[in-house]
């Protein structure tokens, strides 16, 4: 048999109808693992897809209590909490409402909600599981970590030199574009040796007319940005610099803390901004693992360094904490609070309704309605060819809600295995409540367990370990 001319007595078709597109979708729209991933290119999970409907209450309260205040007032709030009001375990989309919040503000750095007064990057970062951040000096470890994750040490050099710039340079063109690739491929033009070395710039005069900034002259030698003008050979310093100095340079604890709490901050204002907001994700992780004496250590040295050390944080309160809290973190931490005098400063359970606190509440039927809908709208063929919510029912949807508990990761895993199945079952149209009902054997019932990755370490049962400690 000649195997190269021979042809198979069934060939591949031509063509076939993809696999949702009976349902005007090109994709099944719903995450297979509903669980936030800010690193994915998929916009089903990291945050992309988001209805931000949902959580408008909850959005409001931060914009009015937190982002709208001027951080030149003394009296800013500082440390507020996201408090999950239900039992109904993770997956109620508060990971989705930080990441989304941290986009909200960074996109013109929140002075676009604020009405100009403050210019404030925001930052997320999530406790490693484990116990791997259970000391304050890890927790602050990640604090600096995420500062070059979201790259904003660098965009704070490329406004330094921006500035310089004009001044020693001023006849050289450099246009700042308004979209991201354009301010990205900015900063890093500001940011390259070459750059300067292809425009015939000396550097040198660029780097001493950044060190005339007020806000840089407390600073200590050692400090990066400093060591430009020290040498024969003046060459920009990057966010690298930085890492490698904190990393290698800094050993002990208290000089790490002096460098985030005080001295990354005379850098942030030279650049023009006065504050941040810190966005912790999960800090049931630090308590969890720690002992009694460990959670009040960990109080006052987030209360000293916030309130009353002698840190510039502790003086402006340029940082404001915002710590997500599942049902029964508060009774698992409130003693250390107590101890530690960081209950007098910002309460977790305060005895009437407080600005800082911030309650996540449960979702019903109409905020469900709501989440399929955005994630249907995002994978439409054809967005005028059919209802918001086709192929699933009004009805159908009800039912997942109530058998999810309106849990919102329980309620896409629920919806991605529905429309799979029907994908899979001939002539199947459209997912009713008689469809939920014929699959109810065959769907992850339990779904707060089955979700993975959601925590590397085993479960805790954060109300009972609360109850027996007491």
């Amino acid at each position: 048999m000649d195997k190269l001319t021979t042809r198979p007595t069934e060939p591949s078709p031509e063509d076939a109808p993809a696999r949702f597109q009976r349902f005007n979708l090109y994709d099944n729209p719903f995450p297979a693992n509903p669980v936030v991933n800010q690193d994915s290119t998929d916009k089903r999970i990291n945050g992309d897809v988001y209805e931000m409907e949902i959580r408008s209450r909850e959005y409001e309260r931060m914009v009015r209590g937190f982002l709208q205040t001027p951080q030149t007032d003394v009296n800013h709030l500082r440390l507020g909490y996201i408090v999950d009001t239900s039992y109904i375990g993770r997956g109620n989309g508060k990971s989705a409402f930080l990441v989304n919040l941290q986009q909200a503000i960074n996109r013109e750095y929140c002075l676009d909600i604020s009405n100009g007064v403050n210019k404030c990057f925001a930052l997320y970062l999530k406790p490693e599981p484990g116990g791997r951040t259970k000391t304050f000096a890890s927790f602050v470890d990640l604090l600096f970590h995420s500062m070059l994750r979201a790259g904003i040490v660098d965009t704070c050099l490329a406004i330094l030199r921006l500035e310089a710039l004009s001044r020693v340079y001023p006849d050289v063109p450099l246009e700042v574009g308004e979209s991201d690739q354009e301010l990205k491929d900015t900063v890093r033009a500001l940011n390259s040796e070459e750059w300067y070395k292809d425009r015939q710039l000396e550097y040198r005069k660029i780097g001493r007319a950044i060190v005339e900034n007020k806000y840089l002259q407390s600073l200590p030698l050692t400090f990066p940005i400093l060591r430009e003008t020290q040498y024969l050979r003046a060459e920009p310093v990057r966010q690298e610099d930085f890492e490698h100095t904190y990393c290698e340079g800094l050993r002990r604890p208290a000089e790490r803390m002096e460098f985030v709490f005080t001295d990354l901050i005379r850098l942030f204002q030279a650049a023009g901004f006065n504050g941040a907001y810190v966005l912790v994700d999960d800090f049931e992780q630090i308590p969890s693992f720690q002992s009694a004496r460990q959670r009040t250590d960990f109080a006052s040295e987030l209360r000293a360094c916030l309130f009353d050390g002698l840190s510039l944080n502790a003086r402006i309160g340029f940082y404001n904490l915002f710590l997500v809290l599942h049902a029964g973190v508060p009774r698992l931490i409130g003693e250390a609070w107590e101890q530690s005098g960081m209950a007098h400063r910002a309460p977790i359970e305060p005895p009437f309704a407080a600005r800082h606190v911030i309650p996540f509440e449960k979702l019903s039927k109409a905020h469900a309605v709501l989440l399929l809908r955005k994630y249907l709208s995002e994978y439409r063929i054809d967005a005028a060819g059919s209802d918001g919510l086709a192929p699933f029912t009004e009805g159908a949807v009800n039912v997942i809600g109530e058998m999810s508990e309106y849990n919102a990761a329980r309620m896409l895993l629920m919806a991605y295995q529905l429309l799979e199945k029907a994908a899979s079952t001939e002539g199947q149209e459209r997912i009713d409540e008689a469809f939920v009902e014929s699959a109810k054997e065959e769907l992850s019932l339990d779904l707060g367990r089955d979700i993975p990755g959601i925590q590397e370490a085993a479960s805790l049962d954060l109300m009972k370990k609360a109850q027996d400690e007491e």
